[in-house]
């Protein structure tokens, strides 16, 4: 979405134009798929183990960002993203739950 989002200007017009740019067209595709997954994942397990697998989405932007984008990330940032890999890494071991609470 960044490559069709770099032609915006201040105009409306280039809002319009930039809706039709195939790179912005494939980002929202890739949205609506994420949603789709995430509302699978939520009807299969509980929310307090879908959320923080999901987070690997952060991950994983910050990764692609560095590779295709060329973007700065900081060793703070970095050191975040570590985190949240731990993070998913202590909910991964464990067991997803549906149904009732007990």
């Amino acid at each position: 979405m960044r490559h069709g989002a770099e032609e915006i200007t201040a105009s409306p017009l280039s809002f319009i134009h930039a809706i039709f740019n195939p790179w912005v067209s494939l980002g929202v595709v890739l949205l609506v798929l994420w949603m789709l997954s995430k509302m699978f994942l939520l009807s299969w397990a509980d929310l307090t183990y879908v959320l923080p697998v999901t987070a690997f989405g952060y991950v994983l932007n910050a990764a692609l960002g560095r590779l295709f984008l060329g973007e700065v990330i900081t060793p703070a940032r970095w050191a975040g993203t570590l985190l949240i890999m731990a993070g998913v890494i202590l909910v991964g071991l464990g067991t997803p739950h549906s149904g009732e609470p007990t």
